[in-house]
């Protein structure tokens, strides 16, 4: 196997170490406006970690992949990454139909379509996967990652296909990783309080089928969501307030990298400070660090008692200034969440529950836990409601009234999207501030919305300071949509002002990379941009999501 020499790594660092030299006369800081403080030489701690990255993958490039002339591939001479041709990405796909079988590869135009194309998203691209890959076990997408990782073409992890943000959208083509397959339940632990799933096991799904083990899963989003996808968005849900995100659920993940290596980021305990935190690490990283193909959940105790309510306030303020104070009050509610007129008007309209509801700002909660502590909790959050001006508390009689009295909410974004007509699309995104500032954006979010004079709503998980915004309109329109875009980003303009973040539970994607420099700063960017590289060198995982190509 042909390598470079010590020597020939410097003739091809050379240009590298000339740019250096120039460049010691105006540091950073200088350049910035900041003081330089100290001396600046050349070889600061970025520099060497740069040339240390660059030697390193001179010669795994010319080493251990054998990834250069004589290979027939081609060369990445710079940062900027550089993707499989038509004629290697044939190759990859012929290749893993040997390995896996015919049924493993997809290159259908309506799957193509289907894993690119989102009509929940609120951003879509004109470019499509190459293909559609379908394992079956870790061990089939190691092997699908090494092929890709051989011929470099990208991978794009899909789950519930349920992301908002253009998260599985394939900017740069490449490989679709479709889960599908990888639906099942590996082992549940009743007396340890865990269980193990792979990633396509719907949260909803697995509920059902450790019901009776007395435990259950309590992180909640969307009804379609899958473990996957929940663990690649860091999502939550309407229970967050009292059960916490999906971070505060995950023990350890099994997950593939860009160059098919299997790692575990720990093991089952719930406890444990044994070395960095990996799991946390890929937490959230959309699949842009590595594919999670088994996942460890914690599981918790069905509480004794639930009684769910619903209320209605006489305005938005209103109803948010009072889930302010509950939460300052103390009282573990086990779900807060908010709906306006309109919201509550979709409902009505896309008849999607049993029920007739009220056309005003609306509350719903949950309380959960011992029967003394329910009715506690109740009388509690009626006093403060009161003090805001509430309607009366309409409380669900059984269980069967219970589903009835919060499928309003769960069905929220899908009755809207059920309302579109041809040409119509809904623009849904969320952000998150300190309680404190809830009711003044949320206010001020409100009227915006309604100035555009299109069909819109707020909804969200007010317990926890995250609210949605979803509106209505032409696609057809570019006048439209460029005033929808401006309502969006000065809300979450807005939400970063109040020390609020651009996104609670939706993730980055395509859509929000501009607002998470804003919310970050470049320094932090980069440190992220470090890990990425280190981990997937040839940007080959999600390349495009949360954080740009290097150029």
């Amino acid at each position: 196997m042909f390598r470079y020499s010590t020597a020939r790594l410097r003739q091809l660092a050379s240009p590298l170490l000339k740019r250096g030299a120039r460049r010691t006369q105006m540091s950073a800081a200088e350049k910035s406006g900041r003081p330089n403080i100290g001396p600046n030489p050349f070889w600061t701690s970025g520099r060497v970690v740069a040339f240390t990255a660059f030697t390193g993958s001179a010669t795994y490039l010319y080493g251990a992949n054998d990834y250069g002339p004589r290979s027939g591939l081609p060369w990445v001479t710079s940062n900027k990454p550089r993707y499989a041709n038509t004629a290697l990405m044939e190759k990859a796909i012929d290749e893993l139909r040997y390995a896996l079988g015919e049924d493993a590869i997809s290159t259908d135009d309506e799957d193509l379509h289907l894993h690119g194309y989102s009509e929940w998203s609120s951003i879509n691209i004109d470019q499509l996967p190459v293909a559609v890959a379908y394992p079956k076990s870790t061990e089939e997408v190691s092997q699908i990652a090494k092929v890709c990782h051989r011929y470099k073409v990208p991978m794009i992890p899909y789950s519930g296909g349920s992301s908002l943000e253009a998260n599985f959208s394939a900017p740069y083509g490449g490989m679709s990783i479709d889960f599908s397959h990888m639906d099942q339940i590996i082992s549940l632990h009743p007396d340890d309080m865990d269980v193990v799933v792979q990633p396509s096991v719907p949260w909803m799904s697995l509920n059902e089928q450790i019901k009776d083990s007395g435990l259950f899963f309590p992180v909640d989003p969307g009804p379609s969501a899958r473990i996957g996808g929940m663990v690649g968005t860091s999502c939550s849900g309407t229970n967050a307030v009292r059960y916490g995100t999906m971070k505060d659920w995950v023990i350890n993940l099994t997950v593939v990298l860009a160059d098919g290596t299997v790692i575990k980021t720990r093991r089952r305990p719930r406890k444990s400070s044994a070395g960095y935190n990996l799991t946390n690490l890929f937490i959230g990283s959309e699949g842009t660090l590595g594919l999670v193909t088994e996942i460890t959940l914690k599981l918790t105790v069905i509480p004794q008692e639930t009684s769910v309510a619903v209320v209605t306030f006489p305005t938005i303020r209103d109803a948010a200034a009072a889930a302010s104070k509950v939460m300052r009050a103390g009282i573990p509610v086990a779900a807060m969440e908010i709906m306006d007129e309109v919201q509550m008007s979709v409902i009505n309209r896309a008849g999607s529950t049993a029920k007739k509801w009220k056309e005003v700002p609306t509350m719903f909660f949950k309380f959960s836990g011992t029967k003394a502590g329910v009715q506690e909790n109740v009388k509690l959050v009626k006093a403060i409601a009161g003090a805001h001006k509430s309607g009366q508390f309409e409380f669900a009689i059984d269980a069967e009234e219970q589903k009835t009295l919060w499928s309003a909410r769960k069905e929220s974004l899908w009755s809207m999207l059920a309302l579109r007509k041809e040409g119509q699309e809904v623009w849904s995104t969320d952000v998150a501030v300190p309680l404190s500032r809830l009711p003044d954006i949320i206010e001020i979010s409100k009227k915006e919305m309604d100035d555009l004079g299109l069909f819109a709503s707020i909804l969200g998980h007010i317990g926890d300071g995250n609210f949605h915004e979803s509106i209505m309109y032409n696609s057809k329109d570019p006048k439209e949509r460029a005033a929808v875009e401006k309502c969006i980003k000065d809300m979450v303009d807005r939400a970063l002002e109040m020390e609020g973040t651009c996104t609670g539970e939706h993730g980055i994607g395509l859509g929000k990379k501009d607002s998470l420099m804003k919310e970050l700063g470049l320094d932090t960017i980069n440190v992220m941009k470090n890990i990425k590289a280190a981990l997937d060198p040839f940007w080959l995982m999600n390349p495009g999501k949360i954080m740009d190509l290097p150029s």
